[in-house]
């Protein structure tokens, strides 16, 4: 989900709530304490140089059970954020959401028409090619294939 399609979404809430890929529910006293730009430069294992740049969140739970964001509250910090790191919609930038659990979770954003959903991300090669990783092979359940015929294998039936 891109920056544009959050805020194109916000105005037809009347609450927040973000879903983890578990099915559960960031607590709703939550904090947006983060809104930024990360730029990441760097070499893949095949030796070509990349860019990317993403708009991060970074939600947070207090202990202040009573705290809530309204949907036209983080409509606000978005535009803050769009003015003072001077982010055009042009750039359509994805989002990345940090979430504390045994260590800081990074997901990626959608939205299923009711409530956010933290999606998860996963590594890769991107090089795959110059990486020398063998391609997939097919996986095939045995005992899901049909079962020879008795004596198909007997001595000079060809089978084997």
């Amino acid at each position: 989900m891109t920056l544009s399609e959050i805020k194109s979404q916000l105005p037809n809430l009347n609450q927040l709530k973000f879903q983890l890929p578990d099915g559960t529910f960031v607590p709703q006293h939550f904090h947006i304490t983060e809104i930024g730009i990360i730029h990441k430069h760097f070499i893949d294992c095949g030796g070509t140089i990349r860019n990317e740049k993403t708009a991060n969140f970074q939600l947070w739970q207090a202990n202040d059970f009573d705290h809530r964001i309204a949907p036209k509250k983080l409509m606000d910090i978005i535009s803050l954020s769009e003015r003072a790191l001077r982010i055009e919609d042009s750039e359509q930038l994805e989002i990345e959401v940090e979430y504390q659990s045994d260590t800081i979770g990074k997901y990626g954003l959608a939205f299923n028409g009711t409530h956010f959903e933290l999606t998860t991300k996963n590594t890769t090669c991107l090089a795959k090619d110059n990486c020398s990783i063998p391609p997939e092979k097919l996986k095939i359940n045995l005992a899901q294939t049909s079962q020879p015929s008795a004596g198909c294998c007997a001595p000079g039936s060809g089978c084997c």
